[in-house]
């Protein structure tokens, strides 16, 4: 009996680390060179970013297009709200969450700093209906007096906090995985 009930434990153990392990690898600098800096300028880059399922994002805009063919301004406001979305609602969702994450103040993110956080957005699955979101970005720390980087993480597959059982928006899916990001990234700064 006490045999099992120490292999319960065990598996127990192991399982909850497994399932609040962060996926992020750092291949530049350390999250200790973040350690007395209390704000930063962020600066979001999509220039790079990768649809899952797709070979680009233009390839990913055609087929969702094609498929609103038959409404011909539904297929255009898809296209322009897939970049609008970014600047309305998810780097405002990001810095948001990270500013509020820090509720006295340790952290924040501003609008003028000497010291950047540049968020690269490296590969995007947009969700579906009851699936959220899931985002990699490697987001690199830089001290702009000198050009010098002081931190670059990658975290990969970040899956979106879910705010609904069922979310038909997409965007909101995507709000919820630039929380996410911001969530992993702050429980690594603190």
């Amino acid at each position: 009996m006490y045999r099992k009930l120490k292999l319960i434990i065990f598996v127990s153990i192991v399982f909850t680390s497994f399932s609040y392990s962060q996926r992020y690898k750092i291949s530049e600098g350390s999250f200790e060179n973040l350690r007395d800096i209390k704000s930063f300028k962020a600066e979001f880059n999509y220039e790079h970013i990768q649809v899952h399922g797709f070979d680009s994002e233009e390839d990913f805009l055609k087929e969702k297009m094609e498929k609103r063919k038959s409404d011909p301004e539904k297929a255009a406001n898809f296209r322009r709200d897939w970049f609008l979305n970014r600047e309305k609602y998810y780097n405002p969702a990001f810095i948001d969450y990270f500013n509020n994450y820090f509720k006295k103040g340790e952290r924040n993110i501003v609008a003028d700093s000497q010291y950047l956080m540049k968020v690269n957005l490296t590969w995007i699955y947009p969700g579906y209906a009851i699936e959220p979101a899931k985002l990699s970005a490697t987001i690199d720390f830089i001290d702009t007096s000198n050009s010098k980087k002081l931190l670059v993480v990658h975290f990969e597959k970040v899956i979106g906090i879910e705010k609904k059982a069922i979310e038909t928006n997409e965007y909101q899916r995507v709000i919820g995985a630039f929380e996410k990001l911001a969530k992993n990234l702050v429980i690594q700064l603190k």
